[in-house]
C-alpha cells in the first residue's frame, strides 16, 4: 500500500481538507514528548533566533511546482497573492549553520485600519503544500481576510521547502502495484522488499534532510515565520496534522500564542498502533454513515452494501480492474479511493459512482481518480512530494518501529475494526521499518501552560481524526487553555463543512476574540 495519510495511518493516504477542493474542481498522529531539556533549550534559543529574523521580500507568485501539486491546474494564484522565502536553520542545534528556505504565500487584509495581523494556516498531511492549497480554499476564509493577512507555507521537507525526494514517478507507479496487504509468504516478501526499496531511495536522495523534517523543527520554523511577519503573537488555524503542529508550537512557545484554532484534531496520546486502529474505526464509521445515507436517498437502488464492497476488494486482490488511463486499479488503490471519498459528505456521490462502475461495469476509473487525488498524482503522471514528505515527517517524529510479526499479531483486531480498511491500516505500521533516522518521541507533549485560549474542534463523524482526539488534545494543552467545540457532522474537519453555526463560532473568536462557551455544539 502507499504510505501517506493524515498522520497516524499511512495506508489510508491523506491530503486532508485539500482533497475536497481538488474534487470540487474535477478532497494523524503518532507522537510523544520531546526530552525536557530539548524543549527547554529550544525555547530560549529560538526566541533569540526569531528576534533576529529579517523582514520578508514579497513578490508575485509563480504557478505551483510539481512538488507542490496541481491544485490550481498549473496556473498562478492571481494578483491578490504574494509569495516569499523564509531562511531557517536546517538543524536547530546549529542555528548559525546551513540554512534552508521555506516557501510562503499570503493575501493581504482588505481593511488595513482594522487589521489584526496575520493568520497562518497549516492544512495537514503531513506533507500538504500550504502554498498550493490556501488560494484554492480562500473563499472559505473570505470574511477572515477582511482583518487578517491570510498566510500559509510549505513546511520543511514539503513542496518548495527543501522537498524530500524518494522514488521517481514511474518507480512510484510500479511500487503502488505491489500488494501491500500480503496473503502468503511470497507476497509478504515482495511487500517487505518494496518497503525497503522505498526507504533506501529516501535515504539515498534525501539523506541530509531526513533527520531535520520533524514536527519540533517545523514548530520552531513557525516562530521564525511569526517574527518575520512582524507579529508579536502567532494567530493560527491548524487542520488535521496542522493541529499536531499547533499543539507542539503551543508547548514550545506558549507565550507567543495569539488566537488559535485546531480543527480535525489529532489525538496526542496515541502511539502508532493506537492511532492506526482509531483511524480504522473512524473510516469504518464514516463508511457506515455513507451507506445509511445512500440507502435512504432517492438513489437507493444504486447503493452498494458493505458485503458487496468487501467482495469487490477480494476480487481486486487477484484481478485489478482496467481504466481508460491504461493503468489498472489494484485492491490497495481501491481501498484508498474509497477512503478519499469519505473525507467530505460532498464527495460521497463520487464514491457511489466509483463503486457502481467497479461492480457493474468492471472498470476502475473513478476510484483511481480518487486515489490519485489523495496520493498526489497529477493527470500527467507526475507526483507531488506528498507521499515522501508524509513518510519522512512521520518517521522523523515517531520512535516506534514494527516488524511483520508485530503486524500479524494485531491483524485480527484491525480486521474486526473494519473489514474494508483494517488490513491496510495494520500493514501500514511497517512504513517506518528500517528508516535511517531515529524518531523524536513516542507520544506528543502538547502541554501549554500560560498559553492564550485555543479553540479545539471535534467532529463526531470525522474519519481521519476521530472525535475523541479533540478532548484528549484539550486535556493535553492543560487546564484553562482549550475551549472545546463539538460539530455533529460528517467529513474531515468542521469549519470547511460550511455549517453556519461553526463558521460563526470560529469567526467570532478569530475576529472579535470571544472565546466559545464550554460545551458549544453545532450541528
Amino acid at each position: 500500500m502507499s504510505s501517506s495519510r493524515p498522520r497516524t495511518t499511512t495506508a489510508l493516504l491523506g491530503a486532508g481538507i485539500a482533497l475536497v477542493t481538488a474534487l470540487a474542481a474535477s478532497g494523524c498522529g503518532d507522537s510523544g514528548p520531546p526530552d525536557a531539556g530539548d524543549a527547554k533549550s529550544s525555547k530560549s534559543s529560538d526566541k533569540d533566533g526569531a528576534a533576529s529574523v529579517a523582514p520578508l521580500r514579497w513578490t508575485a507568485c509563480p504557478p505551483p511546482s510539481v512538488a507542490q501539486g496541481t491544485s490550481l491546474d498549473g496556473k498562478a494564484p492571481g494578483k491578490d497573492w504574494e509569495c516569499a522565502k523564509l531562511p531557517v536553520p536546517l538543524d536547530y542545534t546549529k542555528p548559525g549553520g546551513e540554512q534552508i528556505e521555506l516557501a510562503l504565500i499570503r493575501a493581504k487584509a482588505r481593511d488595513k485600519g482594522k487589521r489584526l495581523g496575520s493568520l497562518v494556516f497549516n492544512f495537514g498531511g503531513p506533507g500538504g503544500s500550504g502554498v498550493a492549497t490556501l488560494p484554492g480554499l480562500a473563499t472559505s476564509y473570505d470574511k477572515l481576510r477582511d482583518r487578517y493577512d491570510l498566510v500559509s507555507f510549505d513546511p520543511r521537507g514539503v513542496g518548495d521547502s527543501a522537498a524530500v525526494r524518494c522514488l521517481g514517478d514511474k518507480e512510484t507507479d510500479a511500487a503502488n502495484q505491489i500488494d501491500g496487504t500480503p496473503d502468503d509468504a511470497e507476497e509478504e516478501r515482495a511487500a517487505l522488499a518494496a518497503n525497503k526499496a522505498y526507504v533506501d531511495a529516501c535515504a539515498k536522495n534525501s539523506a541530509k534532510l531526513l533527520p531535520h523534517v520533524d514536527t519540533l523543527s517545523a514548530a520552531r520554523d513557525m516562530d521564525r515565520l511569526r517574527a518575520a511577519l512582524g507579529d508579536a503573537k502567532l494567530n493560527y488555524f491548524g487542520i488535521s496534522y496542522g493541529t499536531e503542529l499547533g499543539g507542539v508550537y503551543a508547548h514550545l512557545f506558549p507565550e507567543n500564542v495569539g488566537r488559535a484554532v485546531l480543527d480535525a484534531v489529532v489525538d496526542p496520546t496515541q502511539d502508532p498502533v493506537e492511532g492506526n486502529l482509531g483511524q480504522t474505526k473512524g473510516f469504518q464509521l464514516a463508511l457506515s454513515d455513507y451507506l445509511k445515507d445512500c440507502a435512504a436517498s432517492a438513489q437507493a437502488a444504486a447503493c452498494p452494501s458493505q458485503d458487496r464492497i468487501v467482495s469487490l476488494l477480494k476480487k481486486l486482490d487477484g484481478q485489478p480492474l482496467p481504466t481508460r488511463q491504461g493503468r489498472k486499479l489494484t485492491q490497495d488503490e481501491a481501498v484508498n479511493g474509497i477512503a478519499s471519498a469519505l473525507y467530505s459528505k460532498d464527495t460521497w456521490k463520487y464514491l457511489t459512482q466509483g463503486l457502481q462502475e467497479a461492480m457493474n461495469k468492471g472498470t476502475g476509473d473513478t476510484l483511481l481518480v480518487l486515489y490519485d487525488l489523495l496520493s498526489g498524482r497529477g493527470p500527467d503522471g507526475r507526483y507531488s512530494n506528498l507521499q515522501p514528505a508524509n513518510r519522512a515527517i512521520s518517521c522523523a517524529d515517531s520512535r516506534q518501529r514494527y516488524t511483520a510479526d508485530d503486524v500479524k499479531a494485531r491483524l485480527p483486531e484491525f480486521r474486526a475494526a473494519s473489514p474494508v480498511f483494517g488490513e491496510a491500516a495494520a500493514w501500514s505500521l511497517l512504513s517506518c521499518t528500517g528508516w535511517p533516522v531515529e524518531g523524536k518521541w513516542k507520544t506528543i507533549d502538547v502541554s501549554a501552560e500560560g498559553s492564550a485560549p485555543i479553540v479545539v474542534i471535534g467532529n463526531t463523524g470525522d474519519p481521519a481524526t476521530p472525535y475523541a482526539g479533540a478532548h484528549r488534545m484539550a486535556e493535553g494543552l492543560g487546564k484553562g487553555v482549550a475551549a472545546e467545540v463539538t460539530y455533529k457532522g460528517e467529513g474531515h474537519g468542521a469549519y470547511n463543512s460550511g455549517n453556519a453555526c461553526m463558521v460563526r463560532t470560529v469567526d467570532t473568536y478569530l475576529l472579535d476574540g470571544k472565546v466559545p462557551a464550554a460545551g458549544t455544539t453545532c450541528s
